[in-house]
């Protein structure tokens, strides 16, 4: 099997993929029609409700994160996934009754997006690293990549799919058909083969056990960093239901098809992001600095399309920078944290990520209502260059990063930095000598316990890395 697909030469894996991303296509034929009604049925175009029905539905996994990541390290993670997944198909079928019966109202789907986000809260850190369970170590990158690539996958299918049984048979009948398809991810739960999982480290019932993830994350810089650049693109950039929503229809004046179809556009460079990252061996903080530039770039593009057509074709970029840089960011954090504190990690991870868009999505809303959905496309181009900047900030601050020109010579561009940070099983770092990373790292951050410091293998040695070579030959 290629480097490509390498985890799915793993039989567990391989159940876990095809049932997720069953319900995958579910959730998106499920967000694509929420989001539809709440704009052309339950109000009058208002952008605003739109991004109020995203803010309950993600909210609060801004609050319940800590807590949730804790229950993660703590219990059973595909019992608890399976009961996660049942309660989430359940809420889907009470929001399709009330809508195929027609006496949803405005606050009926605010209640039900309030609950999936309580529901949600619980099952996103279990959701992530419940992967570490199903794959060796050094096939968590391309296994969290995968996933991306099945998550975005059915977004090529579910939106669209979405868009044609909306007009043909009303958004109920798709809350329905969703609140079915979870089933494929329990089923899936239960033909795993139990004795081929690697079981994580559990936590004991101890006091100091939540507080202790946001210690081992306030040691850790890169993450601190990662999640600062993270939370301004989740709150300001990543609120497509709106972009496409109110450009969809305001902008260009088109359907419920045509919205659809939309976000599968988006899903295709979505698809082609994950595909390429599934192929590194390692996320590299770098590659997330680039996804963000390039998320910034694609969204100042978008912004200026002047009819439906380009608009759509925009969206491709669009959605190849977002999971460049969503799959990097995520593969980095889990590949670089101690297994034992993952799932704090991921939680606290998952509620900056995705508990921003509370904060922004109303705030986008009303730019979008206010100036029109060009400006509101324009806030989110503004965060992945703000992100951008915060994360080669540190790497010039931190990892000494320097870029040299050569005329003379080639590589002629030459990026020097002090290599990324990795965190590996303390047998390995026994027989580790010291590194003049591992003593830079206490200088940088005194405060650090000496020994939680001298955990870490980072990669020393400083990388000429060519990055840019001229044509002209010497």
């Amino acid at each position: 099997m290629s480097a490509m697909f390498r985890s799915l030469s793993v039989v567990n894996y391989r159940i876990w993929f095809a049932g997720a991303l069953v319900s995958n296509i579910g959730t998106w034929m499920q967000r694509t029609a929420q989001d539809w009604i709440v704009l052309t049925e339950l109000t009058n175009y208002n952008a605003t409700a739109v991004g109020i029905t995203m803010a309950l539905q993600l909210g609060p996994m801004l609050l319940l994160m800590p807590w949730s990541g804790l229950i993660a390290d703590r219990f059973n993670r595909r019992k608890l996934l399976i009961l996660t997944q049942t309660l989430m198909g359940l809420l889907a079928l009470g929001l399709g009754i009330l809508t195929v019966l027609e006496v949803a109202e405005l606050w009926h789907v605010y209640l039900f997006a309030f609950g999936l986000g309580i529901v949600a809260a619980i099952d996103a850190p279990a959701r992530q690293t419940f992967v570490s369970e199903l794959v060796a170590e050094d096939q968590l990158s391309n296994a969290v990549a995968l996933n991306s690539a099945s998550f975005h996958g059915a977004r090529l299918i579910g939106p669209a799919a979405a868009g044609l049984l909306t007009v043909a048979v009303g958004a109920g009948w798709v809350f329905m058909i969703n609140a079915v398809t979870f089933a494929g991810t329990v089923f899936a739960m239960t033909l795993l083969r139990t004795h081929q999982l690697r079981r994580q480290p559990t936590i004991s019932r101890e006091r100091g056990q939540l507080l202790a993830g946001f210690r081992y994350v306030r040691g850790r810089s890169d993450i601190v960093v990662v999640m600062i650049a993270v939370f301004l693109i989740g709150t300001f950039g990543l609120n497509f239901a709106i972009f496409t929503s109110t450009m969809a229809t305001i902008e260009f004046g088109r359907g419920a098809a045509e919205f659809g179809l939309l976000s599968s556009i988006m899903a295709i460079g979505a698809v082609i992001g994950a595909l390429l990252s599934a192929r590194r061996s390692r996320a590299r903080l770098r590659l997330i600095v680039l996804g963000a530039a390039l998320f910034g770039i694609a969204c100042a593009l978008s912004a200026i399309m002047p009819t439906y057509a380009t608009f759509a074709i925009s969206l491709a970029l669009v959605g190849l920078a977002s999971l460049t840089l969503m799959t990097t960011a995520n593969a980095y954090v889990q590949t670089t944290t101690r297994p034992e504190m993952r799932g704090r990690v991921m939680a606290l991870y998952m509620a900056i990520f995705v508990g921003g868009t509370p904060l922004g999505a109303p705030l986008v809303g009303r730019v979008a209502d206010a100036f029109g959905p060009r400006w509101a496309l324009g806030l989110a181009a503004m965060s992945g260059l703000l992100a951008a900047a915060v994360i080669l900030f540190w790497m010039v601050r931190y990892r000494r990063l320097r870029v040299q020109l050569h005329p003379f010579s080639s590589p002629r561009v030459r990026v020097r930095h002090s290599g990324d940070e990795r965190e590996v099983p303390a047998a390995k770092r026994e027989d580790a000598r010291p590194t003049l990373h591992e003593d830079a790292a206490l200088d940088i951050a005194p405060d650090l316990d000496r020994e939680h410091a001298a955990e870490r293998n980072r990669e020393t040695a400083t990388r000429e890395i060519a990055i840019v070579e001229a044509t002209v030959p010497r």
